[in-house]
């Protein structure tokens, strides 16, 4: 089971090529799959990597250009042809709907599971989705039109058992969920044994923050500091600069420097431009400001 993985299916922007796809990620955390994006060829790219439908629930569209949407009508066809009869929430803008309901009556009437639409606010941080595992926030980022990013923040995990002392201590089986929890332990001769004897702490919570497309925004840095991974567009280098103003993306030099001020660990940088046959030239201007910066491949998968 992947205790915290992200899966890079595509990594390419809006003009298709032969060496990179339209965006798209999956998010593998203890079993459970959270899709980001879904451009063109998304399902194909599902297979290739072995990533299993059936385990996916959720999907979170940035917003509404083609290179980020394209590929969920083909997507929800196909878990139609699977069997799928569980629900499947689509997390998006309102304007969603105005480019799915369409689809859906014409393309994909009888599937046999539900679509749900969770309508956010793309101009406001807030808490979108939570389950027992993980809770995601919208970012507000500055784009051509209304688009946001997500921060994933893994839900703390239970204590780590000392089985060695469990067992010394003879506690039954029916106290252990609340030792995980933080309880202490009274013996039958009424002896507290402490928590920490019994326990080791928690594998820390991992937060990862997804922000494609956007300007320079250092509005969104008190809401991704000091995330274990951050993946920001990289559409352009430096020779691009007016092209990325003009147009609302960055560079990847703007993308190492939103990593550098907000204290990320690690940076991950996509949306390539097609104009970019070597994209080594991004990941240079990004080192020399952020170190050790990641270039986004497709088929790449990142443990956090």
């Amino acid at each position: 089971m992947a205790e915290f993985n992200l899966n890079i299916l595509g990594c390419g922007s809006a003009l298709p090529t032969t060496r990179h796809l339209p965006t798209c990620q999956i998010i593998d955390l203890r079993d459970k799959l959270y899709m980001i994006d879904c451009g063109e060829g998304t399902q194909l790219q599902m297979r290739r990597m072995r990533i299993r439908f059936n385990r996916l629930n959720h999907i979170f569209i940035s917003h509404l250009h083609g290179d980020h949407c394209f590929g969920l009508p083909g997507l929800l066809s196909t878990l139609g042809l699977l069997g799928r009869t569980g629900a499947i929430t689509i997390h998006a803008a309102k304007e969603i709907k105005n480019y799915m309901d369409p689809i859906l009556a014409v393309f994909c009437k009888g599937l046999p599971f539900e679509v749900k639409f969770n309508l956010i606010n793309p101009h406001q941080h807030n808490l979108i989705m939570e389950d027992r595992s993980v809770n995601v926030y919208s970012i507000p980022l500055k784009h051509r039109i209304a688009a946001c990013g997500f921060l994933f923040e893994e839900k703390p995990r239970e204590a780590h058992i000392i089985r060695d002392m469990v067992d010394f201590y003879k506690v039954p089986v029916k106290k252990l969920k609340d030792i995980k929890q933080g309880d202490d332990f009274v013996t039958e001769d009424g002896e507290v044994i402490p928590n920490s004897r019994l326990t080791t702490p928690a594998t820390p919570p991992k937060r990862y923050a997804y922000c494609s497309d956007t300007a320079f925004n250092p509005d969104m840095i008190p809401i991704i500091e000091n995330v274990d991974l951050l993946y920001h567009e990289a559409t352009f280098g430096e020779d691009e600069a007016l092209r990325a103003k003009e147009t609302f993306h960055s560079t990847a030099a703007q993308a190492a420097e939103i990593a550098l001020r907000a204290k990320a660990k690690r940076l991950v940088i996509g949306h390539y431009s097609a104009r970019y046959e070597n994209i080594s030239v991004l990941k240079e201007e990004a080192d020399k400001i952020f170190p050790d910066t990641i270039l986004a491949l497709e088929g790449m998968v990142i443990p956090l």
